[in-house]
Formats: C-alpha cells, structure tokens, sequence
C-alpha cells in the first residue's frame, strides 16, 4: 500500500488513557497484571483441552479457538500499552500502527462470529442431540473455525486500507491507546463520511448479523429448556449456555457502542472504556468465566495443577 509523505506523518503519538502520571503508573500494573491473567487463563484452557480426552469434543474445540483469538488480541493491544505507559515518546511508527489496526480488526470480527458459531453449535447439542454428532462432525467444525477468519481478513483488508487513504494532517496526536478506526476517522481533514458508511455497514453485517445468529440459537435453546420437566435437568443444561451468552452479553454491547453509533453520540473518554473492555478485559474473563460455569473444564484443569 503507498503511503504518502504529504498525508502520513512517519510518526503517530498515542495518547493513552490519561496523562496524569500517578495514574499512568497504576494504570500500568493493572494492565500488566490483566495481561499476565489473560496469558495464563487462556494458555492453562489450551493445554486443559489439548490433553484431556473427554474435552475432544466440537464445544471445546471452538473453545479452544476461542482462547488462542484472546492471546492473539490482547498480545496486540497490551504490550503497547505497556510500552507506551512507561516510555516518554508514546509514538508509534505508521506501519507498526498500520499492522496493529489490521491485526485487532481481524481478530475482533473472528471473536464476535466465532461467539455466534459457538451459539449455534450449543443450538444443535440441545435442540438437536440425536443428530449432533452427524451434524457436527469434525470436518464440518473446521469449516465453521476457518470462517471467522475469512471474514475478519476480508473486512480488515478493507477497512485498513480505506482508512490510510485519508488525509491526516489535522494533529499526529491519537487521543486513544491503540490503532482503532473510529479513533483516526476523528484526525482526517476530509469529511471520513464513505469510511463511516464503511464501517457502519461492516459491522451491521458481521456484528449485527453474528448476535441475530445467537438470539435464534438462544430462543430455541431456551425454549427447548423450559420443555424440560425435570427442574434438576434444566439446570444442568443451562449451566452450559449461561457462561456463553455472559461473554456474548459483554462482547457484543461493547462492540455495538463503537461501531454502531453515530459520530454524534461518540464520546471519546466512552470510546476508550469500550475498548478497554472488549480488547483487555474479556479475554481475561473468557476463560475465568469457562472455567467457573462449566465442571468439565474446572475439574480437568484442577486434575491437571494436581499432577
């Protein structure tokens, strides 16, 4: 991709989430902490299922999906945040910023339709249990795992590249604490308005389209639930879906209030907590929420400390 001199700066300066220095400091133990949370968490989940033969199962398998897109994500986004909280400069070279945006696009439209394939995959073990290992047979799992990145590649590639084909020349300064779109739209001297209708439509598609796919799944899952008539049965059921729609709930929300709202209602200081929450925060839950709903995985992974 060529980048022009006259519109690209060779430097971006990303200004975190304060200036404060007493905060910068707190913020980065806490950061730094989540990181090593989220590494561990997810790391302990892959190694849990990789070498638990009860946990070879389609569930797992895009569990295990799951948790290699979270260190992926957060590997993207915290070391720089880690770097720039403790260096003086906080700048961050056009390509690097330019890798970072393609890689985190990528990865978080992977996340929401992989969140949606798992809904659809607890769709057809409780709603269709009988035919569940016909259905979801392994060749057709991989099929499923490749698609989130399928599109997370197709919609990246476009989305990067539109968005370097603005002018900046407004400030070199991001009022951000990573390479995200809505963040540069704001830093362009032309009116960004094709890239919003872009970005709109993107998410409308996979983010919009993703969490429909999970409110069918769930509505028939539930609804197949409460046909259950033992109270002890429904339980045990909805044990499975209850950890799965808690991500879903945090990950789509947060989702939807960066790339769904209009310029108008977009506040920056908000913009930042979203993003904190759905690049940081919930891969470290992810396998804490997992692990703690789901006696199969915690008990695998209790077998596995002890050993």
């Amino acid at each position: 991709m060529e980048i022009s001199n006259q519109t690209l700066p060779g430097l971006f300066f990303l200004l975190g989430l304060s200036t404060a220095p007493h905060i910068q400091v707190i913020g980065f133990f806490i950061f730094f902490i989540m990181y090593i949370i989220t590494l561990a968490g997810n790391c302990l989940l892959l190694i849990t299922v990789r070498i638990s033969p009860k946990l070879h199962t389609p569930m797992y398998f895009f569990l295990s999906n799951l948790s290699f897109i979270d260190i992926c994500f957060s590997s993207t986004i915290v070391p720089v945040i880690l770097v720039n909280t403790i260096s003086t400069g906080n700048s961050i070279s056009v390509e690097g910023c330019m890798i970072q945006m393609f890689c985190s696009l990528i990865l978080g439209v992977s996340e929401c339709v992989l969140l949606a394939i798992m809904a659809y995959d607890r769709f057809v073990a409780i709603c269709r249990p009988l035919h569940y290992s016909s259905v979801m047979n392994m060749r057709f799992c991989i099929i499923l795992a490749l698609i989130p990145w399928i599109v997370g590649f197709t919609n990246s590639t476009i989305q990067v590249h539109i968005t370097w084909k603005l002018p900046f020349c407004r400030t070199h300064h991001v009022d951000h604490f990573f390479c995200e779109v809505p963040a540069f739209l704001r830093l362009s001297c032309r009116d960004p308005w094709l890239n919003e209708i872009a970005m709109y439509v993107a998410a409308g598609i996979i983010v919009l389209c993703s969490f429909l796919l999970t409110l069918v799944s769930y509505f028939y899952i539930i609804s197949t639930i409460l046909r259950i008539h033992s109270s002890q049965g429904r339980r045990a059921v909805f044990s499975t879906c209850t950890s799965h729609l808690t991500v879903v709930t945090l990950y789509y929300g947060t989702l939807m209030s960066i790339y769904l709202q209009p310029r108008s209602y977009h506040s920056v200081e908000k913009d930042k907590i979203a993003s904190v929450l759905y690049t940081v925060v919930t891969p470290m839950l992810n396998p804490i929420i997992y692990s703690i709903r789901n006696k199969e995985v915690k008990n695998n992974i209790m077998r596995y400390l002890k050993s």
